[in-house]
């Protein structure tokens, strides 16, 4: 059997992340590298050992006829680039949002029925074996009835006023920054889990820097910025949120999210609480399962086929006393992706990695706490 031909495009932290989780599911050859940036894109080509690169994803697409596009770009290109590869017949795996508006995203979840193609966003945290196992566990009723999810995802790469990126700007981040960049993650990590959907928000917004110094370079995600050389720009998104949310069924959660947090390098949590006991995952111990009764007080369980229940086994992929991390998640969900095109199922329901109608109903509701947070009330979906 021939091997999938796979093309990434874009070759910064991301894309690169993307090619080596593809490398590790067998069937799949990356056939080509995409960045606008050429002279790095020939260095990075090199590093990672692809042979073909192009500066224009079309130009790609006429040339080799890819089977599949990884779209790692910024939020502001997804759209267009998702379009145009869906409209020729080719499945596409978008890193998230899959657009900037809602009203696009419904666009592109209408393309891939069209089109009959495989359309996925990157909500890769739903991927990792402790998540899976937290769903198992809801699911079986072990925990019991919900009272109520907690949770929050901080991060300190945007505290300094010389943090720049280009998520600050409107046209290639969109009008929400942390809401958008690390609240959806939460959202989806959390209804995942529980296996219902948030149906309305209460959200309050912070804006700490209302001035940023701009670099004359262009400055990689998560990268250092030296103070010389600036302009100072006006930034209107936030840099952190305080949000409460409610699930379809009635029970309240509230989320804390922040990008200016020290010494929070990427610290997502999500726990869940219980009539049996509550449960607790950290992104930074991310192999590790807390499980807390009154009777017995808190119980670690971590990562292993051994240790896990149901479906979960399977996103275990390494033995006991190895941990699982971001880039197996990474890689779970691609596999994922991958397997519903082995198998031609293409809808954009029932899928168990984030599907675009996924995607769009994220959306949503990051559009909805920007309106509660503008009028101050709960926004119901």
């Amino acid at each position: 059997m021939d091997k999938r031909k796979v093309a990434v495009i874009a070759t910064g932290f991301t894309g690169q992340q993307h090619v080596e989780a593809l490398r590790r599911i067998p069937g799949n050859e990356v056939a080509a590298l995409v960045d606008s940036n050429e002279e790095a894109l020939k260095a990075k080509a090199a590093e990672l050992g692809v042979g073909r690169i192009y500066t224009d994803y079309r130009q790609m697409i006429d040339e080799i006829h890819p089977d599949v596009v990884h779209n790692c770009t910024p939020n502001g290109l997804h759209y267009e680039i998702n379009k145009y590869v869906m409209e020729k017949g080719i499945h596409i795996y978008c890193e998230k949002p899959l657009a900037i508006t809602v009203e696009q995203g419904q666009e592109l979840v209408a393309v891939a029925e069209k089109n009959h193609v495989a359309a996925g966003v990157n909500f890769n945290y739903r991927n990792n074996a402790i998540v899976q196992e937290m769903k198992e566990r809801v699911n079986s009723g072990s925990v019991g009835r919900i009272f109520h999810v907690t949770g929050q995802y901080t991060q300190d790469w945007m505290m300094l006023d010389t943090d720049y990126n280009w998520r600050l700007t409107s046209d290639m981040g969109g009008n929400s920054r942390t809401v958008a960049d690390i609240g959806s993650h939460w959202f989806d990590t959390a209804q995942y889990a529980l296996g219902k959907k948030i149906t309305a928000v209460r959200a309050e917004l912070m804006t700490v820097h209302p001035f940023r110094k701009k670099p004359d370079r262009q400055v990689e995600t998560f990268a250092s910025v030296e103070e010389d050389g600036y302009e100072l720009v006006p930034v209107t998104s936030e840099d952190a949120a305080f949000i409460l949310v409610r699930f379809e069924d009635g029970t309240l959660g509230n989320l804390n999210l922040s990008q200016v947090s020290g010494g929070h390098l990427n610290d997502l949590r999500l726990e869940i609480s219980g009539e049996r006991c509550s449960m607790e995952w950290q992104q930074q111990s991310p192999d590790v399962l807390s499980i807390g009764t009154r009777e017995n007080g808190v119980q670690i369980i971590r990562s292993s086929p051994a240790a896990l229940s149901g479906d979960a086994v399977r996103y275990a992929t390494l033995p006991g006393g190895h941990p699982v991390a971001w880039s197996d998640a990474l890689r779970n969900g691609i596999r994922e992706f991958y397997t519903s095109i082995e198998r031609g199922t293409f809808s954009q329901t029932g899928q168990t990695y984030a599907t675009f109608a996924d995607g769009v109903q994220i959306m949503k509701l990051v559009d909805a706490c920007m309106e509660s947070a503008k009028n101050g009330g709960w926004v119901t979906l």
